[in-house]
């Protein structure tokens, strides 16, 4: 896997379809909604098939060998 990249949100939470477009893992939630369901999303290292799934600071997504880490903005 690469480096994981920092993706800054505004809230204390996002959820993982939203979350996968904000760090363009996916382009559109069409997609984002594919890839969950077909369980090529792992949080923190384990699949995750909830679109609705609750990221918090510090979770790591990953999805095609790319990886990026929840990060609430200060």
């Amino acid at each position: 896997m690469n480096e994981i990249e920092e993706v800054l949100i505004r809230d204390d939470m996002i959820r993982l379809g939203q979350f996968i477009k904000l760090a363009n893992l996916v382009e559109d939630g069409a997609q984002a909604r594919e890839v969950i369901q077909n369980g090529l999303v792992k949080v923190n290292g384990d699949i995750e098939e909830a679109r609705g799934k609750q990221l918090h600071d510090g979770d790591v997504v990953e999805l095609n060998g790319f990886a990026a880490r929840v990060t609430v903005e200060n």
